[in-house]
């Protein structure tokens, strides 16, 4: 019976047509050649072929123990066959098919997104031999450390790190914003992206499902087959709705003596709307999302986002970039730009991230320190031209700047204002300047803040391991409600349970290792895209591109989808409610009766289509552009 099915659904699209051919003929025998025999014949036929695949679907149900929408029609249509109604069988039977093709055209569309994502998986690479050739080899079987070879218009086969070479790189499948990204030597690069223009070695880190976008991939399609608390609840009503529709069309049949209107009530009384509404608008939904690189891990996510009112939020790479950068340069004494290029000479002997922020700054000259030496907890000192030089903290340079005027009002100024300094000072006393490093704001913090609050978040947290002027001062510049500094993992995951405890429903957002506890304790737990893997596989929500104004669009898109959800529901059991009124006062046959449940159906899907393109009502405009670092 296994192999009849499948033969069945494997040609179900022809049963259709030829069904379709068949009462095209059975009409034309009827009013063409007033034959009533052929007219009849024909339904039969047609008849018992629409009602094959649907009994075998039934039959497959009761060996299950679950009284499926295919056993309803099955004994319906049995019934139709024998009081005789055999155009009756053949409608039925060609509608309930046609609406099961329709089911599946239109969702295959609603799951066009991560198609359209599983579509641009690379599948080969070409490998740069050790001899300096190219081969094109399987991806899959790609080891880490391999280097291969991308031209212009080609796909990156694999997430690596460029190391020869330099190009445009159009990450829309990562990021979902299609403008061009520059890469060159020791810049990242993800598997799934475009290479617009340039050539670039690129050597692998990661290749098929472990890539950032195999990842992006599984992670959509494990959600789209989770399910929401209003999602089980259909199931489970379905399930319970289906024998109660049966045992109503067996006491109506019994109290009426109307067998065709129990054999009706069973047909109209499919709850098909109402079981594929729901899933179809969850498909929908998070695939609109995977476009933007908003990535849902569950349909339940976006039910339970759409009811947080507290959001907490960790500062370093989440508010703020987490790259500090140099704000200012105050000389008091000596050439600026000569100093400059002398600090950023010595720094890019350190990896320290204050050292990394001065190395960005721009120099005019190329300079070679000598005798570097790392002072542990204070800075570094190096000789250049035969003069010595201390970059550092105050304690390194103490003995060269005691009779500097200003200086202690200036670094009380400076850091009083949340920066990192760093003092550059040399042995004859002729320079000394302050660098002052601040890590930056996202450029569309604020306004993503301000626009939460608009979409019903009540309360806005900042919890981070900083210092307390630093978070303050950073606070002061967003719409956060609350502060709070100076915190280990432990204390912000102890913050977000009382929180829960107290009965808010509370998100947090963060990005690296020490945000885990917070993440997993949070009603919702969403995390960046440049984050760490621990932060990414314990999150509910992940934004690809690192983008606050990303988690407002999530809140629209949640609300939207379980909007969506809900109108599908009220259009499936609205259609059911007026064809059983319709039915009891006159006005609904079976044949018409079916007609209208299947177009519900298709309603109900074209609906949840609407998701698909759908584009949350954000103003893009508000958010403003990055601010220049100082070079």
């Amino acid at each position: 019976m296994v192999k009849i099915q499948q033969f069945f659904t494997k040609y179900r699209h022809s049963i259709v047509v030829v069904t379709t051919v068949m009462l095209v003929l059975a009409e034309a025998a009827r009013f063409g050649v007033h034959s009533l025999l052929a007219y009849q014949a024909i339904m039969v036929v047609a008849g018992l072929i629409g009602l094959a695949p649907i009994l075998l679907t039934a039959i497959s149900s009761l060996e299950v123990r679950l009284i499926s929408i295919d056993v309803l029609v099955s004994i319906a249509v049995i019934g139709a066959f024998i009081i005789g109604e055999f155009n009756e069988a053949a409608i039925v039977t060609w509608l309930f098919m046609l609406g099961e093709v329709l089911e599946d055209v239109t969702l295959q569309k609603t799951r066009s997104a991560v198609q359209q994502l599983a579509n641009l998986a690379p599948q080969t690479a070409l490998v740069v031999n050790d001899d300096g050739t190219t081969s094109e080899e399987d991806v899959d079987f790609l080891d880490a450390g391999t280097r291969v070879l991308v031209k212009t218009g080609a796909q990156v086969p694999v997430d690596g790190t460029v190391r020869a070479g330099s190009a445009l790189v159009n990450e829309a499948s990562i990021t979902g914003e299609s403008r061009l990204v520059t890469k060159q030597a020791d810049d990242p690069v993800y598997a799934g992206t475009i290479l617009e223009n340039g050539t670039i070695t690129v050597e692998t880190t990661a290749t098929g499902d472990a890539t950032t976008f195999g990842k992006i991939i599984e992670l959509v399609e494990e959600a789209q087959d989770s399910q929401t608390k209003t999602q089980r609840f259909i199931d489970r009503f379905a399930k319970y709705y289906t024998p109660f529709v049966l045992l109503a069309a067996v006491i109506v049949g019994l109290i009426t003596r109307d067998f065709r209107l129990a054999i009706t009530v069973m047909v109209l009384g499919c709850p098909g709307a109402l079981v594929i509404g729901v899933p179809a608008s969850t498909v929908a939904g998070i695939g609109n999302g995977a476009r933007r690189g908003i990535l849902f891990k569950g349909s339940d996510v976006m039910d339970r986002l759409r009811h947080v009112d507290t959001i907490a939020f960790d500062k370093t790479g989440t508010l703020t970039l987490g790259k500090p950068a140099v704000k200012d340069v105050l000389v008091l004494a000596g050439d600026r730009q000569t100093i400059i290029d002398q600090a950023v000479a010595i720094e890019q002997q350190s990896d320290h991230p204050l050292a990394q922020a001065i190395t960005d700054l721009s120099i005019d000259r190329q300079l070679t320190p000598t005798n570097v030496k790392t002072v542990k907890g204070q800075g570094i000192r190096a000789t250049i031209a035969g003069q010595e030089y201390r970059l550092g903290n105050q304690q390194l340079v103490a003995g060269l700047v005691e009779n500097a005027p200003d200086l202690k009002e200036k670094t009380t100024r400076l850091a009083a204002a949340g920066n990192s300094l760093v003092i550059f000072a040399s042995a004859d006393r002729s320079e000394l300047a302050i660098f002052a490093i601040k890590d930056q704001l996202r450029p569309q913090t604020a306004q993503a803040l301000r626009q939460l609050k608009q979409l019903g978040v009540k309360h806005l947290v900042m919890l981070t391991g900083d210092n307390a002027g630093t978070a303050k001062e950073i606070a002061a510049a967003l719409p956060i409600d609350e502060v709070h500094a100076e915190m280990l993992p432990q204390d912000k995951a102890r913050f977000v349970e009382q929180e829960r405890q107290q009965g808010h429903r509370i998100a947090f957002v963060g990005d690296g290792i020490n945000d885990s506890p917070a993440l997993s304790a949070a009603n919702v737990a969403v995390a960046m895209g440049s984050g760490t893997d621990v932060a990414m596989d314990v999150s509910d929500l992940v934004l690809v591109k690192s983008d606050l104004a990303n988690l407002v669009t999530g809140f629209e898109l949640a609300n939207q989808t379980m909007r969506n959800m809900n109108e599908n529901i009220v259009i499936a059991l609205s259609t059911v409610v007026l064809l059983f009124i319709g039915l009891f006062v006159g006005y609904i046959e079976m044949a018409l009766g079916m007609l209208i449940h299947e177009l519900s159906i298709l309603i109900v899907i074209l609906n949840s289509m609407r998701l698909i393109k759908y584009s949350p009502k954000i103003d893009r405009r508000q958010f403003l552009k990055p601010a220049n670092d100082l070079k």
